[in-house]
């Protein structure tokens, strides 16, 4: 049975890779922002040999829906910042 989801482009990959990176950079706590600039490039690491459209659609939608979780995240991290950085980022 064929997907009815067409596989995403190489742009709209890298779009959503760009955009998890952007989102990535927008956190206040310097552990959770670091953490996800390391994960984001292995996770798509972990899913370039992914061949079955289908996979790559689930793997893309599960990428859309991470993205929009981090954003909702970055927010409510920055509306908790605290008013004093941390000495890994002050050095």
């Amino acid at each position: 049975m064929a997907s009815l989801v067409p596989s995403p482009g190489c742009s709209e990959v890298l779009s959503l890779f760009h955009s998890l990176l952007r989102t990535s950079r927008k956190f206040t706590n310097y552990n959770i922002r670091e953490y996800t600039k390391r994960r984001i490039p292995d996770a798509f690491r972990h899913n370039k040999d992914l061949s079955y459209p289908s996979a790559i659609a689930a793997a893309f939608y599960e990428g859309k829906t991470q993205l929009e979780v981090a954003t909702r995240q970055a927010v409510v991290y920055s509306l908790y910042a605290p008013k004093v950085k941390s000495i890994i980022e002050i050095v």
